[in-house]
């Protein structure tokens, strides 16, 4: 089987392109720079060097693979970012359309099942729509909130603080990218699912903004508290930071659109993955805000 990976540097990317390999396939990866993958591996998968949003190199690099592993590789922070988005796949779309993809697993996000409202994410629910009307065998991971995305707060968290833009009291689900990660290589495996296909990934347990913090607060070593943000106070900080308003719009609106949603998906056996986010943060936000820290008091001291 030939399975083509995009993303392969990305934290789910990366992981399941090492699955892969020890389940004994060599999978395609479609790179923009192959300098960038580990040194491990650069050798044992098969390269193709190009531009995720060159619809050509797509179709061209994905002719002839069984599956395809489609990661929407655009930031939010252009001027249209959900029509970038969706030009983006046209390529693996197209591919699928024309028969010379057999199947797609597509990471998409909880909430995209809203088509609508829910900002950057409503991308992730028309990319859902092309795919399901190539024919091909389309498989829709709907992904919880990354671990991975309080990185973004080390600042905050440096001082104690957790902001949020969704209710600090409602839980939600979290989820490691690299549980993610080894579901896909399981599907990308996998050979007896056919048509269209919605799984969820929602993590081990649903948290409340409030339950993170506390989390953190023992993970970290510090005190953290949960500051609730205003919508219109993301999209002013946004704009101040030079956003364009559709960028603006795109990020504020994927909380906005999704703080008061029940997934589509319930939490059963097959939406549940193990890893905690207790595990997580003291594995990998402890050291990074430790780094942080440690870097801005050296730069103070300079």
């Amino acid at each position: 089987m030939t399975i083509a990976v995009t993303t392969p540097t990305g934290r789910v990317g990366s992981r399941a392109v090492r699955l892969l390999l020890q389940a004994g396939v060599r999978p395609r990866v479609l790179v923009r720079d192959p300098a960038r993958l580990d040194p491990a591996t650069r050798d044992l998968v098969d390269v193709r060097r190009g531009d995720l949003t060159d619809t050509a190199f797509v179709r061209a690099a994905t002719a002839g693979a069984r599956t395809v592993f489609w990661v929407d590789p655009t930031p939010p922070t252009g001027a249209d970012p959900v029509a970038a988005s969706e030009q983006a796949a046209a390529g693996v779309v197209e591919a699928a359309r024309a028969g010379d993809v057999a199947r797609v697993v597509l990471l998409s996000s909880v909430g995209a099942e809203l088509r609508r409202g829910a900002g950057h994410i409503d991308a992730l629910g028309r990319i859902e729509e092309s795919l399901d009307a190539t024919g091909a065998d389309t498989l829709h991971l709907r992904c919880g909130y990354f671990f991975s995305n309080l990185a973004m707060s080390l600042d905050d968290l440096a001082r104690g603080v957790l902001p949020t833009q969704f209710h600090p009291e409602r839980p939600m689900a979290w989820v490691d990218p690299r549980d993610i990660g080894d579901v896909v290589a399981a599907r990308l495996l996998a050979e007896d699912w056919k048509g269209r296909v919605v799984q969820g990934v929602h993590g081990p347990e649903d948290l409340s903004f409030v339950q993170v913090a506390e989390i953190l607060t023992g993970a970290l070593g510090r005190p953290v508290r949960v500051r609730a943000v205003g919508d219109d106070d993301v999209r002013e900080a946004l704009g101040a930071a030079g956003l364009p308003p559709g960028a603006v719009a795109a990020i504020a609106g994927m909380a906005a659109g999704t703080r008061d949603l029940v997934p589509e998906q319930p939490r059963d056996v097959l939406t549940t993955t193990p890893t905690t986010l207790a595990a997580w943060a003291y594995a990998h936000l402890r050291p990074a805000l430790d780094a942080a820290m440690r870097d801005g008091a050296e730069g103070a001291a300079g």
